[in-house]
């Protein structure tokens, strides 16, 4: 069975520890689905961008953590 993972990295490519430990999916899905409730904290945790594996292969990234939409609003 493929296992999914995430590496969260710096927007030099630099490999960051996590704020949020991720645990290994055995889905796609259930991986993106994990980032979508976390994206926000690994963000402020230090990563800006990730990339997402099956086993050992790349399947695509880098994807940047920092949502483009919320720049407009007031902080």
């Amino acid at each position: 069975m493929a296992a999914w993972t995430w590496r969260f990295e710096k927007a030099d490519g630099a490999e960051v520890q996590p704020s949020v430990q991720p645990e290994e999916f055995t889905t796609q899905g259930d991986a993106e689905s994990w980032l979508g409730e976390n994206w926000k904290e690994l963000a402020e945790g230090g990563a800006d961008q990730v990339r997402i594996f099956e086993d050992a292969s790349e399947v695509y990234g880098p994807m940047s953590l920092h949502a483009e939409a919320s720049q407009g609003e007031a902080s």
